[in-house]
């Protein structure tokens, strides 16, 4: 996560929530991604490490715990920037400038100078992150799931141009002379249109290729394998483990942010959370108490929806339609329940807050063994290209 500052209770129910579950079912790594908060603000970098501190603490509030997660900041594990920079020698330019949010943030964020080659190559570094420990799943929203895909690519492609099975391309080779010209030649221009254009599609028409055609089974499969990588794994390809979307919206029905201005903290103060949520929008048609309302049309439903059981939500139907209850009287209960959430979280972050330093050594320890295991994979890395 994007060292940010304080996070909200949209991180909460979008992410967080999530990554608590996940520590008790995987062996999970949760960095904080400094280098990445850079391709935005690296005219400000004295922000990027202020964050860093309040959101591990809300980390920390949420239920992430240190002795069932990796927690970790990723410039301290340098082993990220080498396999960042030996995966950009391999990684065709074409396939980082089609990735969607490349050209979605260059429009949207006019306000920056985002023409920069570490803006360009932060989905690289990402990969970098992912497979430098060979994880098999990465937690993300279906919006990321395109990313994932990438990090498939670059894996397979550095399978392939350095897991090489040396009997594999001499049997691949003795199959492909047996082909015709014009299928040789289809099948080599497939395999350059999957590997440097990233077409993921073409290594489906190079496999219905070669079953079509008249080799031996055994010739078929030397050369599938070559159109696979070979059959050395040197870094796993992840796949995208979906998080469940977000119910809870801002405080007035737009994603919450706080940029908007239409966020709650996690570690919000009592006074403030009621006051924002009496302050929120309702029902444009309920301008007086005595006027009926459709909950449908107000941002106050969307928080019984996250928030409310069903006998509530019952309630605040038949209140709404009928007229029989007003706006303010709605809103108790979703402040008391947002209340409630709260309150184990204020409990976990207060010894952090009195003791800065345990969240130094949360954070020291964590390094250490993201460190270990992300050297692990760079020995194998350096070891098949031939560095020493």
């Amino acid at each position: 996560m994007r060292p940010t500052g304080a996070l909200h209770l949209g991180h909460y129910h979008g992410a967080l929530k999530n990554w608590v579950r996940l520590q008790d079912e995987h062996a999970c790594y949760f960095f904080v991604a400094d280098w990445h908060a850079l391709t935005t603000h690296y005219e400000s970098p004295e922000v990027v490490a202020a964050n860093t501190h309040d959101m591990v603490i809300d980390w920390l509030a949420a239920g992430v715990d240190p002795d069932r997660a990796t927690l970790f900041v990723q410039s301290r594990v340098l082993e990220h920037a080498e396999l960042f920079l030996l995966l950009a020698m391999g990684t065709p330019l074409a396939w980082l400038e089609r990735v969607p949010t490349y050209k979605d943030q260059i429009t949207n964020l006019k306000d920056k100078d985002l023409l920069t080659y570490g803006f360009l190559g932060y989905p690289l570094l990402q990969a970098a992150d992912i497979l430098i420990y060979q994880a098999r799943y990465v937690p993300v929203g279906a919006d990321q799931v395109p990313h994932i895909e990438m990090s498939r690519e670059i894996a397979r492609r550095f399978n392939a141009l350095y897991g090489k099975d040396p009997q594999i391309e001499a049997q691949a080779k003795a199959a492909a002379a047996k082909l015709t010209e014009t299928q040789r030649q289809q099948l080599l221009a497939l395999r350059r249109e999957a590997d440097q254009d990233g077409l993921v599609e073409k290594r489906d028409e190079a496999r219905a290729l070669i079953a079509a055609s008249k080799l031996a089974r055994v010739e078929k499969d030397a050369l599938r394998a070559q159109i696979d990588g070979g059959r050395r794994t040197i870094l796993r390809e992840p796949e995208a483990l979906l998080t469940p979307e977000s119910k809870l919206p801002g405080l007035d029905g737009r994603k919450m942010s706080k940029s908007y201005g239409n966020a709650i903290a996690i570690r919000e103060d009592r006074a403030s959370v009621e006051q924002k949520v009496k302050r929120m929008p309702t029902d444009p048609a309920r301008v007086k108490r005595t006027d009926p309302g459709n909950p449908e049309r107000c941002p106050v439903w969307q928080f019984h929806l996250a928030y409310s059981d069903e006998a509530t939500r019952a309630w605040v139907q038949k209140g709404c339609t009928t007229a029989g209850i007003g706006c303010l009287e709605c809103k108790q209960p979703v402040i008391d329940a947002i209340l409630r959430e709260q309150q184990p979280m204020l409990e976990r972050a207060q010894p952090y807050l009195d003791q800065p330093g345990l969240v130094r050594d949360i954070l020291d320890a964590g390094c250490d063994k993201a460190g270990a295991a992300a050297r692990e994979t760079m020995r194998t890395v350096r070891e098949v290209m031939g560095l020493r």
